[in-house]
């Protein structure tokens, strides 16, 4: 036995030094849910952009077309958390197939809807169970690595791999959308996305021995302690709600900014920058061995990430623009990806998929607003006033993780079992 609790932390030694994406990718079993899990989750970036561009071309009206994929974004944030809650309770699987199944067709109903003209209480009708059917398979992902890592060093690695996986389908879905929606037909987006949907999510939801063990005594402790009532959680919700408003201001400002200078292909390149930001600062937070405490680092990144975005809207020139956003993307991942490793130590593990799901719909819920307020700003002021949003949503909620931050602490309580310490959090209301 003491030379099992030797190697055990002989290994974590080993996890400190070198905490590398490879150590991470050879993890038993990582490859069968990463692989359907990367495909399952590409038509997660694609659905805002695919009924835009269809409705849009059906309607002729933006206003329209960003009303429907807002009311798709709004149920989604609504709806995830409970999705999550029963993937704890129930088990990944048993939630993952229906809410596939509902998806597809849900989508498949919204693009028959707006090929026929339908009038948009049809469209809004249709948009509610598309959104609120989203397969959430990031937090269905990351509660895998944290049922896989069991709290080992190597699980701020594995947020940090999950952010960049996250940035790529960001920048790839968007993409493959567009491209379907102006090349081939305008409905081509959102049935691509149905499709992907429907053959990514089973296969995921197929890998079966990589899914978090839900047993009589997990049922007993989701219907005790809900991820919500961590205090811990309601602060990081309030944290991503604001990196929610950077995603969805920058992406109106940056669009009207370089409708502005009469160069809309601008727009690319200028997300394009904003986006690698986060993607390099992401890796580079993953190769790290971190020292510090991670409530710190988040209090920190996120200070980052409120200067970077308060200097937005001052901006006048692509080039200035351009290097403001890679700043203000490199701040984003150090603060997502600290985030998503608190709930780690913070939630106990019968509640981890509710909690990272909670945290993808505020960013969810984030971006929607900002897109909303960010757009009234910009038809109503000066062009780059969309960028005030970024700065006050990130500010706000700086606020509000210094003032609340010992709520991110861990406690925790050590006993001994076998000789080894274990770890229960206890941060509930």
């Amino acid at each position: 036995m003491v030379s099992a609790v030797t190697n055990e932390s002989s290994k974590d030694a080993s996890e400190l030094s070198r905490p590398g994406y490879g150590r991470l990718l050879r993890t038993r079993g990582a490859w069968t849910f990463l692989l359907p899990g990367f495909a399952a989750r590409q038509p997660f970036a694609m659905l805002t952009i695919s009924i835009v561009l269809l409705v849009q071309h059906t309607t002729g009206s933006y206003g329209t077309a960003g009303a429907a994929a807002a009311v798709t974004g709004v149920s989604m944030a609504l709806f995830a958390p409970y999705s999550g809650r029963l993937a704890d309770r129930y088990g990944q699987r048993a939630v993952l197939v229906p809410g596939v199944l509902v998806h597809t067709l849900s989508g498949l109903t919204l693009t028959a809807l707006a090929l026929a003209d339908a009038p948009l209480w049809a469209l809004f009708a249709a948009a509610v169970p598309t959104g609120a059917s989203v397969p959430q398979i990031g937090p269905m992902v990351r509660a895998r690595w944290a049922a896989k890592l069991q709290g080992r060093p190597l699980m701020s690695t594995a947020a940090a791999f999950e952010s960049v996986t996250d940035e790529l389908t960001f920048v790839v879905g968007p993409l493959l959308a567009t491209a379907l929606c102006t090349t081939v037909d305008p409905a081509a987006g959102l049935i691509t996305e149905a499709a992907l949907t429907l053959v990514g999510g089973l296969l995921f939801a197929a890998q079966k021995s990589t899914q978090p063990t839900v047993s009589a005594a997990g049922h007993a402790r989701v219907e005790r302690v809900s991820a919500l009532r961590v205090p811990g959680v309601r602060v990081l919700i309030v944290a991503f709600l604001g990196i929610g408003a950077v995603f969805g201001g920058m992406q109106v400002s940056l669009a009207a900014f370089s409708e502005s200078l009469g160069e809309p292909g601008l727009n690319g390149v200028l997300y394009g920058v904003f986006a690698a930001g986060n993607m390099i600062s992401g890796i580079a937070c993953g190769a790290i061995a971190w020292k510090s405490a991670p409530q710190h680092r988040l209090v920190v990144g996120y200070a980052a990430l409120a200067l970077t975005a308060s200097g937005l809207w001052a901006a006048h020139s692509p080039l200035v623009l351009a290097g403001l956003g890679l700043l203000v993307g490199m701040s984003i991942a150090p603060a997502l990806i600290t985030g998503y490793t608190l709930v780690d130590g913070l939630v106990p593990a019968g509640a981890r998929t509710e909690a990272f799901t909670w945290l993808t719909g505020a960013v969810a819920l984030g971006q929607a607003a900002a897109v909303t307020v960010a757009g009234q700003l910009e038809d109503r002021f000066w062009d780059g006033a969309g960028f005030l949003v970024p700065m006050g949503g990130t500010l706000l909620a700086l606020v509000t993780v210094v003032s609340l931050r010992s709520r991110l602490a861990v406690r925790q309580t050590r006993t001994v079992a076998r000789g080894v310490g274990h770890r229960e959090p206890v941060a509930v209301d």
